[in-house]
């Protein structure tokens, strides 16, 4: 064992759970590898211990094991003294493949969640790994709204009319704070690093129906107490390789070419999400081969992690 506490300091692939929401397309399954038996993906939970979908470790002595049990069983030290300060592990990252539009939707603050969910908020952000021409997504209000005004136009479905609508390009980083109403819309493939939470109020679904003919459910109520009702600053291109930092997650996107050194400490765990290409991560001379779809979860610890091979990823820790 080693001086932290931690069993084993490699890093370690994760398997994803993956999610067949009718918005969904095949792309995770065809372009990023994923194995399931669902005719659709909508969602890959590439690093998660929420208990509506936990990855599981897929390399190494802790094959097999849930992300939360490895890090019980790995020793609690694995995921970095900033995370301790969170009653739950505090990141949810995701690949998202939008084939149709997702419902208008709205997410609780910390404080508003605890106290009626039992769970923490959600604040997110969004990076377009690849989307087709024209797409768009909506992204907070055109314009600042009253409380009245907003449950008016949820219930005659003119709602759309006061949203943001942003077209998108490959490259595109959005910062979704909690109380922001948004929707990714058809045709985006997105990178979501999240606050470690389930908790969505839809506002508008378009009126769609399943397959037995139900709409899905609308939380009204709830979602015209979160939402925040004044628009939001224009959202900006990334500069260089940071894509947003906030105290639940810092997130950087690295384009590998060769070889990179990377300086890791006992603050933070490392999640590396493979976007395209391939290569090897090596930390304290125990290394593991990474390709395009790849998750890896790299244990809190004072190191040089290297990375070799061309490949780009979304690096996140907290």
């Amino acid at each position: 064992m080693s001086k932290s506490g931690i069993k084993d300091l490699s890093p370690v692939k994760l398997t994803a759970q993956i999610k067949d929401y009718i918005w969904g397309g095949t792309r995770l399954i065809t372009d990023f590898g994923k194995k399931t038996d669902l005719d659709k993906a909508a969602e890959s939970w590439e690093l998660s211990t929420h208990p509506d979908g936990e990855s599981v470790v897929s390399s190494g002595m802790f094959s097999g094991l849930t992300l939360s049990r490895y890090i019980a069983e790995n020793g609690i030290d694995c995921i970095g003294e900033n995370a301790k300060q969170f009653k739950d592990f505090p990141v949810l990252i995701k690949l998202i493949d939008a084939k149709g539009d997702l419902s208008i939707q709205v997410h609780p603050s910390d404080e508003y969640a605890l106290e009626h969910e039992n769970q923490y908020g959600k604040t997110e952000m969004w990076y377009i790994v690849d989307c087709d021409e024209g797409a768009y997504l909506y992204y907070g209000l055109n314009r600042e709204i009253t409380r009245e005004e907003l449950r008016q136009r949820i219930e005659n479905n003119t709602i759309l009319e006061v949203l943001n609508k942003v077209e998108v390009k490959k490259g595109d980083v959005f910062f979704i704070p909690s109380g922001t109403i948004h929707a990714i819309c058809a045709g985006i493939l997105i990178c979501e690093v999240q606050q470690n939470s389930n908790i969505t109020y839809r506002v508008y679904d378009y009126n769609r129906r399943d397959a037995n003919g139900n709409t899905r459910q609308l939380h009204v109520d709830k979602a015209i107490e979160v939402t925040n009702l004044k628009p939001l600053p224009k959202p900006e291109r990334a500069c260089g390789g940071k894509l947003a930092s906030c105290k639940y997650f810092p997130a950087e996107k690295v384009d590998l070419s060769g070889s990179a050194k990377i300086d890791i400490d006992t603050s933070s765990f490392r999640s590396l999400i493979i976007l395209d290409g391939e290569g090897s991560i090596s930390v304290g001379g125990r290394s593991v081969d990474f390709k395009k779809g790849d998750s890896i979860f790299v244990p809190a610890q004072d190191a040089k992690m290297e990375l070799t091979g061309n490949a780009q990823c979304i690096m996140s820790y907290v």
